[in-house]
């Protein structure tokens, strides 16, 4: 049996796309092995957000060489889609795959010998558009990664994604909630909704056809799925009523991942934003007052050109004022073919990694905050299958991680906690209580 192995770099969407992409390798015979294990394949599912995308493809490309010299390397994903002639210059790769050409993958690998010369199937952004590939990942027994919407319609200056993932597209509401029954039986009790720009989730063939809420009320009736989390979703597209459906909801639990970007309205301008700081706190306020203990996560960008030091802080203390839970920081960095990296007032290398330090450290603060304020309540945890020296972990609904002693019995089963102690590690301690919840 052929062996093939996957190194995915990037998002949640990237996971369950590597996930589809291994079970095609699957359906067509191939044994999916770890990436030490001597592949005879090696895929690797690149990134065009996160920095140094052409380092880290080299780095990894260059570890499956080490494992396995003579093994056939294949790169895919975001990265492959925009540079991959770049891609192909790397010593050790045989072949690249585009944003159309990756879910044909073994169509394409049909002969494992090397060639002298890289081969690149790739076409046009445009031409994938249209074409939404159905995705999910499976292997993690608790939780699946569930795509419904790839693409993105929003000219952000500084996002690569349009160009990388084509335009917003999605799956049918029949299509995602018979694949979320699916999931179901196969006994994994949550399911993370993903995408791109999951809120605009409804266009097909360039017209809109659903919304997100009707999408997010359907799923709320696909029985055996305990949880459902929505990954990220624009401020502008978090209208009130899903907020106020999810308050209410049997599956959907209070945890919204919201991207902010700047509490500076100038730089949102400068960034393509399609809101201001004012709708930002409307929505964090709505959703507080409907769950007042909802986990609120925020993406946030800085040393964006044109961001001064004032802009900083105005953002700084916009975050630090927001009733929010904790923040994912990105650092500026500059990506061909977009406009901010042609904008003027370029923020020095050591300015941005400051900032990111300090917003590092708020959201340290931000997370304690608020696993303090759930301190001497009850939930119901999720446990999951790893073990750190004796002690499994979970998550509460609102996003909670806590720890309690290993039990194999307790792996992927929902119990009910109260919630004791901040560990010095900044987990949270557990007791279980003897009542447990009856399923609906």
């Amino acid at each position: 049996m052929k062996k093939v192995a996957f190194y995915t770099l990037g998002c949640k969407l990237n996971f369950s796309e590597t996930s589809t992409i291994g079970r095609l390798f699957t359906d067509a015979g191939y044994a999916v092995v770890e990436f030490q294990d001597q592949a005879d394949v090696y895929v690797i599912n690149t990134c065009s957000v996160t920095d140094h995308a052409d380092k880290k493809c080299r780095k990894v490309v260059k570890e499956a060489l080490k494992y396995s010299p003579n093994a056939f390397v294949t790169i895919v994903g975001c990265y492959a889609q925009l540079k991959p002639q770049e891609i192909a210059e790397i010593e050790g790769v045989d072949m690249v795959l585009g944003a159309a050409e990756k879910f044909r993958i073994v169509e394409y690998i049909t002969d494992l010998t090397k060639q002298p010369k890289t081969v690149v199937h790739q076409q046009n952004i445009e031409k994938v558009n249209h074409n939404f590939i159905a995705s999910y990942s499976i292997g993690d027994r608790t939780r699946t990664f569930l795509k419904v919407q790839d693409g993105c319609d929003y000219p952000c200056t500084y996002c690569t994604i349009p160009l990388a993932r084509g335009a917003s597209r999605s799956d049918t509401i029949e299509n995602v909630v018979n694949r979320a029954k699916m999931i179901a039986e196969s006994g994994v009790k949550e399911i993370v909704l993903t995408g791109v720009n999951l809120g605009d989730f409804g266009i097909r063939n360039g017209q809109r056809e659903d919304k997100f809420f009707d999408l997010v009320k359907a799923l709320d009736e696909v029985e055996g799925i305990e949880r459902i989390r929505i990954s990220s979703i624009e401020p502008n597209l978090l209208s009130n009523e899903i907020i106020e459906f999810v308050a209410t909801s049997k599956r959907f639990v209070p945890h919204f991942h919201i991207p902010l970007q700047s509490g500076s309205d100038k730089i949102l301008g400068l960034m393509r934003r399609r809101y201001r700081s004012d709708l930002y706190v409307e929505r964090v306020a709505k959703i507080k007052e409907v769950m007042p203990h909802c986990c609120i996560g925020v993406d946030v960008i800085v040393g964006f050109p044109g961001e001064t030091k004032e802009d900083f802080l105005d953002t700084y203390q916009f975050l630090n004022q927001l009733d929010i839970s904790y923040l994912h920081v990105f650092t500026y960095s500059e990506r061909e073919l977009t406009v901010a990296a042609e904008m003027k007032g370029v923020v020095a290398g050591s300015e941005r990694n400051e900032r990111s330090k300090m917003l590092h450290i708020l959201s340290d603060k931000k997370r304690r905050a608020f696993y303090e304020s759930q301190i001497g309540s009850e939930g119901e945890v999720l446990f999951e299958a790893d073990q750190k020296s004796g002690y499994m972990h979970g998550f509460t609904k609102n996003y909670v991680k806590v720890r309690a002693k290993y039990d194999p019995l307790m792996v992927n089963e929902l119990k009910a906690v109260k919630l004791i102690e901040i560990t010095a590690d900044g987990e949270v301690e557990v007791a279980e209580l003897e009542t447990t919840y009856a399923h609906h």
